[in-house]
C-alpha cells in the first residue's frame, strides 16, 4: 500500500514544526531554534530547511505572513499543528513499544 505523503515525517521534518510550534519564525529563527533543543545534534543546511519549508507550505502545513526583502516569516497553520501531534503521538508509540520489547523476558 503506497504512503501518504508525509505520512511520517523524518527527524529534522518534526524539529521543524516543533520550532514553528512555538510561534512565527523566519529560516534562521527555525534553524537556531532546532540547534538549541537539541545542543546540536540536529543540524540543517540551508538547502535541508528551505525543502523542508517548501513542502510544508505545499501541504498546507506553514503559511507565510512576512516578507522583509530575502527574509520571510511563516507561522504554523492549524493543518501543521494537527500533522505535529500525529508524528509526536506516533513517537510516543515506538518508544511505549520499545520500553515494552526492553521488560519482556530476554528482551532483544
Amino acid at each position: 500500500m503506497p504512503r501518504r505523503p508525509l505520512e511520517s515525517l523524518t527527524e529534522s521534518m518534526f524539529y521543524v514544526l516543533m520550532a514553528f510550534s512555538k510561534g512565527p519564525k523566519c529560516g534562521i529563527e527555525v534553524s537556531d531554534a532546532i540547534l538549541r533543543r537539541t545542543g546540536g545534534r540536529v543540524r540543517l543546511g540551508p538547502a535541508t530547511l528551505y525543502t523542508i519549508l517548501d513542502k510544508f507550505l505545499t501541504e498546507g502545513y506553514l503559511e507565510e505572513i512576512a516578507v522583509e526583502g530575502r527574509k520571510r516569516t511563516y507561522r504554523l497553520t492549524e493543518a501543521g499543528l494537527m500533522a505535529y501531534h500525529r508524528e509526536l503521538g506516533r513517537l510516543r508509540r515506538c518508544l511505549e513499544d520499545a520500553e515494552e520489547t526492553e521488560a519482556e523476558e530476554g528482551g532483544f
